[in-house]
């Protein structure tokens, strides 16, 4: 259905551009209206089409629980480096981020549209907000260790971590909250 609408949306465009081109002096009015309202008729079936595969039941329960299953890992594992940040090289820590937030902070990224359609707007910004503040104090942590500030590196492993546990926090009472309603 989206692949009828995009070529509505070619079929569309094309046949606008005829129109306006067949006479120097002069644009055929009827074909360019005719030609962009089947343009917009693309527009409105690629667009419902998304919005109809993007809020699949399905795909909503699926793409929760893999946000909360990787920001579970994500929050195990800055707890993890913040534990052992004492017997860990500073310029290692940032192997170590590499290691293991690459594919949680991706998976979480790629699926956080679930936290709207499931838990509301509301709930999606009180998760990303300390996730995003998270993100920014481990990527603080990454350029720390690449320079060697071990104090800072110290600093913002608790710091980020602090922000993961909340944003999972906020997750689950958002995930419990819609689920009572």
């Amino acid at each position: 259905m989206k692949n009828l609408g995009y070529m509505l949306v070619i079929v569309g465009f094309l046949a606008g551009s005829l129109a306006a081109v067949l006479n120097k002096t002069q644009v055929k009015w009827d074909w360019f209206v005719a030609a962009l309202a089947v343009g917009s008729a693309g527009l409105v079936v690629v667009r419902s089409t998304r919005k109809r595969e993007t809020q699949s039941q399905a795909r909503i329960t699926c793409d929760i629980e893999i946000v909360e299953a990787s920001l579970a890992r994500i929050v195990r594992n800055i707890s993890q480096i913040n534990t052992e940040k004492h017997s860990i090289d500073t310029y290692d820590v940032r192997h170590r981020i590499d290691q293991l937030f690459t594919e949680d902070l991706s998976t979480f990224v790629n699926a956080r549209q679930s936290i709207t359609h499931s838990c509301g707007l509301g709930a999606y910004a009180d998760v990303m907000g300390p996730f995003a503040a998270g993100e920014r104090y481990l990527n603080r942590v990454w350029s720390a260790s690449a320079d060697g500030y071990i104090d800072e590196v110290n600093t913002y492993l608790e710091k980020a971590k602090d922000q993961f546990v909340e944003s999972l926090a906020k997750l689950r009472s958002s995930k419990s909250g819609s689920i009572a309603s």
